[in-house]
């Protein structure tokens, strides 16, 4: 086994760590037992060298812009395959063939309604309520109503678990985003896709047989897929974290979502079209440009840059792809898309933008199209949860199947005072 040698230069002292090679991807040094033979810690603010796990779900290459699910290349699978095929490859290891994919899709549709106790606590929420406080809070409730799940062994377990809350998931958003306005709640149609009851119960009225046009289907469907899984980002290790307490999946999963909220996370599509609203004109863009690179001012262009990606994010290719496909057919923005394709132009031609590596991101792209299919902003974060659920779900049972996972508890170095008295 290949090794790395620390040597401690206050006593010439040597320890050797095993490293670990993954199947693709960077090698780890596995430093379980650091503290236990040197008394020390590694530190590492914000965990950017830190390999919390190990995975077979995402693989993510940021330096080639690569993203793979089970293996498989997000541009295949958010051009050739539905959000629910992309769902039952997480859940299950392989894509499904048709039959597999219809009793899926069937399932999902049934599992779709929620416990009609759920619409009391809606009711309770304050009028114009944020719906992510609501989505965080309902989820958190579910663990009420299926506590059960508290003490799940079986992998059959599992899944019924799995499946109940990807179908309860968009039925809960629709709800948080009815409530927010004081108008009706619309129940599942069981007749509808899993994304088009999204848009249907987002937009309809009792007694009205809305038709969802196919384009905005396919472009929500896109969104859902690209936001699938992401590997151990915020959000996902806050589940991770919560479920190696022993909590219910639930409530692992409510603490993504609010994890996700954050406008340095899934908040960020919302900050975009806010940050284009307020810049106004192509005109202005010259000057808000200046400001992102001025040392001394504390503006920041929303959409740029990754943590992970120093190249073009590969989700942001497919929905700018998307955008100029169907900007006619899906209505967008002219003024705002003509806003966005001007920083566009100039970020990715200025030398201060890619030295630095800033290339425009999914929420750069998404929070057009969410526009366009006549979403409003406080919703954006309330989609990357409908598509984030089946990988916070996927990475729960991971967890679970995982030997060698402890209860989170990172470590500290300690820079407060040594000893007070009173």
């Amino acid at each position: 086994m290949a090794t790395i040698t620390l040597t401690d230069n206050r006593n010439a002292k040597t320890y050797e760590f095993p490293i670990l090679s993954p199947t693709k991807g960077p090698d780890v040094v596995d430093i379980r037992t650091l503290f236990a033979e040197t008394g020390m810690f590694t530190y590492d603010p914000g965990f950017t060298s830190t390999a919390s796990c190990s995975s077979d779900i995402t693989f993510i290459d940021g330096a080639k812009g690569e993203l793979r699910y089970r293996g498989y290349a997000i541009e295949e699978l958010a051009n050739k395959k539905s959000y629910l095929d992309t769902c039952f490859l997480l859940l299950e290891g392989h894509l499904p063939h048709q039959d597999e994919l219809i009793a899926f899709d069937m399932e999902i549709r049934k599992r779709a309604f929620v416990h009609e106790g759920l619409k009391s606590l809606f009711c309770s929420f304050p009028d114009q309520a944020h719906p992510m406080a609501m989505m965080a809070s309902a989820v958190a409730a579910l663990s009420a109503f299926h506590y059960e799940h508290l003490s799940m062994q079986d992998e059959c377990d599992y899944q019924v678990m799995s499946r109940r809350l990807i179908a309860k998931i968009p039925t809960l958003a629709a709800l948080s985003y009815r409530r927010s306005l004081g108008i009706p709640f619309i129940y599942p149609d069981i007749e509808r896709s899993f994304t088009e009851n999204f848009l249907y119960m987002m937009r309809a009225y009792p007694g009205e047989n809305l038709e969802i046009a196919e384009v905005e289907v396919r472009a929500l469907d896109t969104i859902f897929t690209l936001h699938a899984d992401h590997e151990q980002n915020a959000s996902t290790s806050t589940v991770r974290g919560v479920a190696s307490t022993g909590a219910h999946p639930y409530a692992a999963i409510s603490a993504g979502i609010n994890a996700l909220w954050g406008r340095a996370h899934g908040g960020a599509n919302e900050s975009v079209i806010a940050q284009l609203e307020f810049i106004g004109s192509i005109d202005n863009v010259d000057d808000f440009i200046k400001r992102a690179k001025d040392p001394e001012d504390d503006f920041k262009l929303m959409g740029f840059g990754h943590r992970v990606y120093k190249n073009f994010d590969p989700r942001a290719r497919i929905l700018k792809a998307l955008l100029d496909e169907l900007e006619g057919e899906l209505g967008v923005n002219s003024e705002l898309l003509a806003i966005a394709r001007r920083i566009e132009e100039v970020a990715l031609n200025d030398a201060y933008f890619i030295e630095r590596k800033l290339y425009p991101n999914i929420d750069f792209y998404s929070g057009l199209i969410l526009t366009a299919l006549k979403i409003p902003k406080n919703m954006f974060t309330n989609i990357f949860v409908i598509g984030r659920t089946v990988g916070w779900i996927t990475q729960w049972i991971e967890l679970k199947h995982d030997s060698e996972m402890k209860i989170a508890r990172p470590r500290q170095r300690y820079t407060g005072p040594t000893e007070q008295r009173v």
